[in-house]
C-alpha cells in the first residue's frame, strides 16, 4: 500500500464523515429524531455490509465468540455511546461547545494508545493534538457566551462523546490483530444495530421509512459516511498508529465546513480559514518522517 496509502484512506474516510450533514438534515426534515437517524445509519450499514460479505468476503464473516468483546467495544462503547453522549451534549450545551468536546477524541486516543497499545507519546503528537483542538475551536467559532448553561452533565456527556469516538480506534486496533478490516467493520455495526433497535421505536414509523426519499437518503447515509468511511478508516488503521490516524481524521470538520460553504451557502470567515489551516498543518506535521527533523537539525548545525 505504501506509506501514503493509509494516510489517503483515513483522509478520505474523514471527508466522507464530513458530508454526513447532507443525509442527516434531509432525514431530520422528514420527521426522524437524532437517535432514529443513528439507528437508520447503522442498520442500513449492516445490511449493506452483510450483502457485500456474502457475495465477496464469505470467509471473513466468521469470528470466535470469545473475540466478541472487541466488537462490543467498537459497537456499543464506541458507536452507540458516542452518538448518545453527543446528542445529549448538544441538548444541554451550545452546538459549538459540544463539537469542541467531541474533538477531544485525538487527545484520548494518544493517551489510550500510549497506555494500552504501547505507542510512543512524543512532543510531535502532543503539538499536533493541541493544534487540531485549536483548529476545531476556530472552525466552529467557539464562544463561551454562546453556551446557555455550563452544566456538569453536558460537559461530562460531551467528553463522553470524545471518549466514545476515540474507543473505535483503540478497540479496532486490538480487533485488527486477529481480523480483517471488513470483519471488524461488519461486526461493529451488527452489535450497534442490535443494541439501538432495542432502545428505539424506529419501526413504528414504517410508512415514513418506506417513502422514496427516506430510502434514498437512508441508503446514502449507510453507504458513504458509514460503510465506505469506516472500511477505509479501519483499513488505514491497520497500517498506522492509532494516535496518528485519529489526528488525521480531524480533517472531518474541515470537510464539513467546506460542504456548508459550497452546498448550503453558509459563511466562511477568517476564523474558519485559520482553523482549517491549523488542522491541515497539524496533520502534515504528524506525518513528516522523523528523518526530516534530523536533516533540518544538521543543516542548522552546519550553518
Amino acid at each position: 500500500m505504501g506509506k501514503l496509502g493509509p494516510i489517503i484512506l483515513i483522509a478520505i474516510s474523514a471527508i466522507m464523515w464530513g458530508i454526513i450533514a447532507v443525509f442527516v438534515r434531509k432525514l431530520s426534515s422528514l420527521g426522524f429524531t437524532p437517535m432514529e437517524i443513528v439507528t437508520i445509519r447503522v442498520v442500513t450499514a449492516v445490511l449493506l455490509l452483510g450483502i457485500i460479505g456474502l457475495l465477496k468476503y464469505p470467509g471473513q464473516m466468521k469470528i470466535h465468540l470469545r473475540d466478541s468483546k472487541y466488537f462490543i467495544g467498537t459497537g456499543i462503547f464506541s458507536i452507540v455511546l458516542f452518538n448518545w453522549c453527543y446528542f445529549s451534549s448538544i441538548n444541554q450545551l451550545s452546538l459549538s461547545f459540544a463539537v469542541i468536546l467531541l474533538y477531544t477524541a485525538p487527545t484520548f486516543v494518544v493517551v489510550l494508545s500510549y497506555l494500552f497499545l504501547k505507542e510512543s507519546m512524543d512532543a510531535l503528537k502532543i503539538i499536533s493534538v493541541i493544534g487540531t483542538l485549536i483548529g476545531c475551536t476556530f472552525i466552529v467559532g467557539f464562544n463561551l457566551m454562546e453556551t446557555p448553561s455550563m452544566n456538569l452533565a453536558g460537559i461530562l456527556t460531551g467528553l463522553g462523546a470524545g471518549f466514545g469516538y476515540a474507543l473505535y480506534t483503540i478497540f479496532g486496533k486490538f480487533a485488527l490483530v486477529k481480523y480483517r478490516p471488513f470483519t471488524v467493520t461488519f461486526y461493529t455495526f451488527l452489535v450497534a444495530s442490535i443494541t439501538l433497535l432495542l432502545f428505539t421505536d424506529l419501526f413504528e414509523k414504517g410508512s415514513m421509512l418506506l417513502s422514496s426519499e427516506a430510502i434514498l437518503y437512508g441508503i446514502g447515509l449507510g453507504l458513504f459516511p458509514t460503510v465506505l468511511a469506516y472500511l477505509f478508516y479501519t483499513k488505514g488503521l491497520e497500517k498506522m498508529e492509532g494516535s496518528k490516524a485519529s489526528i488525521i481524521a480531524t480533517v472531518e470538520p474541515v470537510a464539513a465546513t467546506l460542504l456548508s460553504v459550497f452546498f448550503y451557502k453558509e459563511d466562511f470567515g477568517v476564523l474558519q480559514f485559520i482553523g482549517t489551516a491549523i488542522i491541515l498543518l497539524s496533520v502534515i506535521l504528524i506525518n513528516l518522517p522523523k528523518t526530516f527533523f534530523k536533516i533540518n537539525n544538521k543543516k542548522r548545525l552546519q550553518f
